[in-house]
């Protein structure tokens, strides 16, 4: 008779036989940054913080101690410096720049990645430049953002970004950002692109930790409508002809199929960002204890890895790495 509960008998037989696991070289760490002195922990992401420039190197320090290879570095901009075309977002001694700076110094085999949109710069808070019709409706211009969006990836370049990580969603970016880097003589720089960013409500709790929401109106003309799949294989082929080195799909969790889509469609490596809300989802269960932290976490991180990620950017990386 068959019967495949022998394969899950004991410990030892089900490690033998597991089809996917976990270890530190999967996680890329988000990290969010200010210029204050202060470190700010972030009410709506509970056992996160805005670190100043200081601590944001020793966090990173610690993050590669544990075997984390990568951080993703997101910076919360002054009020003063955003402006409707988002200059500072290439501004050479600009917050981002120091820190890439800093950081390679202190690490230099930490890989450092930058977001690169104009969400954290823009005065109107949206991942482009916006211009109203005479009707006074608001339209994010994709060829004039795409234009800032190269400056702005140039600028994390010549600081000594490893990767630039496109997550605007505008149309032609990754070819026009792979155009402007090799022109500029960076062409060992890599493009980590959002491919299928979705329109999602699972990001307000980041939102809230950089003061980046939409002063008006709502990204769903650039971001991808949830309800979608078929065009995200689109995304896909554009993003890879166009000279991406990595794919992302984000959201993760709720989008497991999207994941697996793209792992079947291209032979780039694929990234998945487990996103704020559902970082907070599983921190408020498990500090209501109706969930064991560990248990979840370790959970959904092996089920966005077995859906086809090749790297999870999870705010639980430094948990999981002391966990596993």
């Amino acid at each position: 008779m068959n019967r495949p509960r022998r394969n899950r008998r004991t410990p030892a037989i089900r490690s033998m036989v597991r089809e996917t696991t976990l270890s530190p070289a999967d996680f890329i760490l988000p990290v969010f940054f200010h210029e204050d002195a202060e470190d700010t922990p972030i009410a709506s992401m509970p056992g996160v913080t805005r670190w100043s420039l200081v601590s944001l190197v020793r966090e990173a320090g610690e993050a590669h101690a544990l075997g984390i290879p990568a951080i993703v570095l997101f910076p919360k901009i002054g009020e003063a410096l955003k402006t409707p075309f988002a200059e500072e977002c290439h501004n050479d001694a600009g917050l981002v720049p120091r820190a890439i700076r800093v950081l390679k110094a202190a690490h230099p085999t930490l890989c450092v990645i930058t977001d690169v949109a104009l969400d954290p710069y823009n005065s109107d808070g949206h991942d482009g430049i916006v211009q109203r019709d005479g009707r006074g409706e608001l339209d994010v211009l994709n060829d004039e953002t795409v234009a800032v969006l190269c400056e702005q990836a140039l600028c994390h370049a010549r600081a000594g970004a490893d990767i630039v990580s496109p997550s605007d969603m505008m149309d032609g970016r990754v070819a026009a950002i792979r155009e402007a880097l090799d022109d500029a003589g960076f062409t060992k720089v890599s493009i980590l692109s959002y491919t299928a960013k979705y329109a999602s409500a699972f990001y307000g709790p980041f939102r809230g930790a950089l003061d980046s929401a939409p002063k008006d109106g709502d990204k769903k003309t650039y971001q991808m409508d949830p309800a979608n799949s078929r065009e995200a294989i689109r995304e896909t082929l554009l993003d890879e002809a166009e000279g991406a080195d990595m794919l992302m799909v984000k959201p993760a969790g709720l989008y497991l199929d999207i994941i697996a889509k793209v792992r079947e469609t291209t032979t780039l490596p694929v990234a998945a960002y487990q996103v704020s809300g559902e970082y907070l989802m599983l921190k408020s269960a498990a500090a209501g204890g109706w969930l064991d932290e560990k248990a979840i976490v370790l959970e959904s991180l092996t089920a966005i890895k077995r859906a086809g990620a090749d790297m999870i950017l999870t705010y639980f990386a430094k948990q999981a790495c002391r966990w596993l």
